[in-house]
């Protein structure tokens, strides 16, 4: 990526390279360093002589002398979802051996990924390079197929071995090599639904580094080249088209632009288009991110506690889901299926040429706003970004933004908001958030709030009241799509990063790849 700013260059940093495979081994034949085995509660029941009923953990106990019953309860090891219990103990092929909780039950993908995320941090602290993992109960995935549930251990392994250390002076690297699968099947469609979550969750990784990424260093031009970069790595199905501030001048984009003038990096409009190598186009869709690579609110500067603008590096997490989708999707080359990935990449900062409260800007589609409020910028930029993607003949449309605080406080920091006056396209997006774990909330798109939006002098303020104020930037969103195309609004401000560990999430890249999948020919 290209600095501008403080001599940061982040690290090249290679990815380790982990083997996958899917076996049907006897269990106490396996040989390697660490054999996980995800356990419920249930499994973890025992009969009068404290020992295990479960088939796989009596056969395991049996070989390794009493000692993993006798560690699981002086340890109060009980199943319990996030619990973990890895001890080195002779009498088998593997040097050490651990309990991973799943709770009452198991059924989910989230579930399951988190079994992988468990088991890659209990590979890391042993410093394993092989490892095995295995389900103690059969039942485990009976609400899910067996190469989905192997295909969520793997995404969590990867996704949970993963550290962006790219900016640190020092950094330690995993020593996993390989993860053996073990008692859910073989064959080329586990297989083919490991290699896929390989991809996907590479993609995530993408992601979660774009967002990471500080505004010094990923400013819109390095945006635009990396989003270039993608397509030159798949340029058999990609292609993009960067858009200077003159030609999106020439567009009339003066919502946009409003927003972008303040900044010493000018703005860059990145659209990147898929079509599938071969076959008919039979729908043509557009995934459209929120792109401020950094926001200071303007002139209605954020400030005070909780303003959080020393976070607003990730305000570009929209446009991070929609190209990691992209990089994601060069690899899968679904068919049948347009894909048209928008970002209009700027920076909302603050100089004597900056928009100010109260100036009237124009978006592409003519439509006038009263700018009450610099800091409700994102929405600006998506005005002219949404017009734009109409303009390429599109059937459907997800947007997807870090778009307002009032998301967040009405779902917490885990689950997005989604907006969209379309049953049938909502029912898609959670179709495919179901398969990819992640979580979202239908909010309603009252049309009566719009009244509070209304300006005295120009068609629209850009922002209104403080209540409901995630669904009236979804209404304003909404007058800049064409009534013709299915159109949804994904708020993701409280998932875009995970609070705990400060740093990005990947949000949304999976559900997007999943749901292009649904709408394609593959």
């Amino acid at each position: 990526m290209a600095h501008t700013l403080g001599l940061t260059q982040p690290a090249n940093i290679e990815l380790p390279k982990i083997s996958f495979a899917a076996k049907e081994i006897d269990v106490a034949e396996w040989k390697g360093d660490l054999l996980a085995v995800g356990v419920t509660e249930k499994d973890m029941t025992k009969d009068e002589n404290s020992k295990f009923q479960n088939p796989i953990l009596k056969k395991l106990d049996g070989l390794l002398g009493g000692l993993l019953a006798e560690a699981s309860f002086e340890e109060d090891f009980t199943g319990k979802a996030g619990q973990s219990l890895v001890h080195r103990l002779p009498g088998l092929g593997s040097k050490r051996v651990g309990l991973f909780g799943l709770g009452q039950s198991a059924s989910s993908p989230a579930a399951f990924h988190g079994l992988g995320e468990a088991v890659a941090a209990a590979a890391k602290t042993a410093q394993a390079s092989s490892v095995a993992v295995i389900l103690a109960s059969s039942e485990c995935p009976s609400a899910m197929s067996k190469g989905n549930t192997a295909a969520a251990i793997v995404s969590g392994t990867v996704l949970g071995l993963y550290e962006d250390n790219r900016y640190k002076s020092e950094s330690k690297k995993p020593q996993l090599k390989s993860l053996d699968i073990l008692g859910l099947g073989t064959g080329p469609e586990i297989e083919k639904k490991i290699k896929y979550v390989e991809v996907v969750s590479c993609a995530i990784i993408f992601g979660r580094e774009l967002v990471n990424s500080p505004a010094n260093v990923l400013t819109p031009a390095a945006l635009a080249a990396e989003a270039s970069k993608i397509a030159s790595l798949y340029s058999d199905v990609l292609s993009a088209n960067i858009l200077t501030e003159e030609q999106c001048r020439e567009l009339k984009m003066g919502s946009y632009l409003g927003v972008a003038a303040a900044s010493a990096n000018p703005p860059h409009f990145i659209h990147l288009c898929y079509k599938p190598p071969s076959g008919p186009v039979k729908t043509k869709l557009a995934l459209v991110g929120k792109g401020l690579t950094f926001d200071s609110g303007g002139y209605n500067i954020k400030t005070g506690p909780g303003c959080s603008i020393e976070t607003m590096k990730a305000d570009m997490g929209g446009s991070a889901a929609v190209f990691g989708a992209a990089k994601a999707l060069g690899q899968i080359k679904p068919s049948g299926v347009e894909v048209h990935f928008i970002v209009a990449s700027c920076e909302n900062m603050i100089s004597g040429k900056g928009m100010r409260p109260g100036d009237i800007v124009t978006a592409s589609n003519g439509k006038t706003i009263e700018v009450n409020n610099t800091d409700a910028e994102g929405r600006l930029t998506l005005a002219d970004a949404l017009v734009y993607a109409c303009n390429q003949g599109v059937e459907k449309i997800v947007d997807l933004a870090t778009l307002t605080g009032a998301c967040v406080v009405a779902l917490g920091p885990s689950i997005a908001g989604v907006f969209t006056p379309n049953d049938d396209l909502a029912k898609e997006l959670f179709q495919a958030s179901e398969a990819s774990g992640e979580k979202f909330w239908r909010m309603p798109l009252e049309e009566s709030y719009w009244e509070s939006m209304k300006s005295g002098v120009a068609d629209m303020v850009n922002t209104g009241g403080r209540q409901g104020g995630a669904i009236n930037a979804a209404l304003f969103l909404k007058q800049f799509v064409d009534e013709k195309v299915k159109w949804m609004h994904i708020d993701m401000a409280g998932p875009v990063l995970n609070d705990k560990k400060h740093v990005a999430t990947g949000f949304g890249i999976s559900t997007l790849v999943e749901w292009v999948l649904k709408n394609s020919s593959s």
